[in-house]
């Protein structure tokens, strides 16, 4: 099983960002900056981090503050953590963003911030927000992949839907995925879950090479 560590990592200005990152056991194909939930960097995240490791990919995830978090704050700690895979060798093409439950809106966030190889939402609180997720989703600069449960009811349906018209608008790949049924977890839907999985792998693959 690969192993996760936690570090603190120098910023040129002299500041330190505590970072938790996974390391493939072979060739690195790439880097993942991963966006944790509101909890922080839980035994999920660590998880995550080391199966994505396993599939040949440098995993980061950097240390943020929970639900108040700002969007400043998300640019922030991605900028620390892009740097911090630049610092290990992996090119600013072959570097991607993801993000499961908050992480996911986080994701998103960034991708429509900053120009990186390839992005992925899974799941995402903050569908209160809508219309601000909807203005940003038309402003991707980085290929964005989102898949979001719609709870099963017609509300939930409604709002992913607008927010793959508005992904669709922007000038770099995208795909938004429903599921039917799922929660924003995708925890009650093993099935979801698991295809969710092998769609994020495979848009990494595509996009980050």
């Amino acid at each position: 099983m690969t192993l996760t560590h936690t570090d603190d990592y120098q910023r040129a200005d002299g500041s330190t960002a505590r970072l938790t990152f996974a390391e493939p056991e072979g060739v690195i194909r790439g880097g993942l900056v991963v966006l944790h939930e509101a909890e922080g960097v839980t035994d999920g995240v660590k998880l995550l981090l080391a199966s994505l490791a396993s599939e040949g990919w440098l995993t980061v995830a950097p240390h943020f503050a929970g639900e108040d978090v700002t969007s400043q704050d998300l640019l922030d700690a991605t900028d620390v953590t892009v740097a911090w895979l630049t610092d290990h060798g992996v090119e600013a093409d072959l570097m991607g963003v993801v993000g499961f439950d908050l992480g996911g809106t986080a994701a998103l966030v960034v991708a429509s911030h900053r120009r990186l190889g390839a992005a992925v939402s899974v799941g995402g609180q903050g569908f209160t927000e809508l219309p601000t997720l909807v203005e940003i989703a038309g402003k991707l600069t980085s290929p964005w992949l989102g898949m979001y449960g719609d709870s099963g009811d017609e509300t939930g349906a409604i709002e992913v839907e607008q927010l793959r018209d508005a992904a669709a608008s922007a000038k770099v790949a995208t795909n938004v995925v429903r599921y039917p049924g799922a929660n924003h977890r995708f925890d009650a839907d093993p099935g979801a879950s698991a295809e969710a999985w092998q769609r994020t792998l495979d848009w990494f693959d595509a996009h980050l090479r």
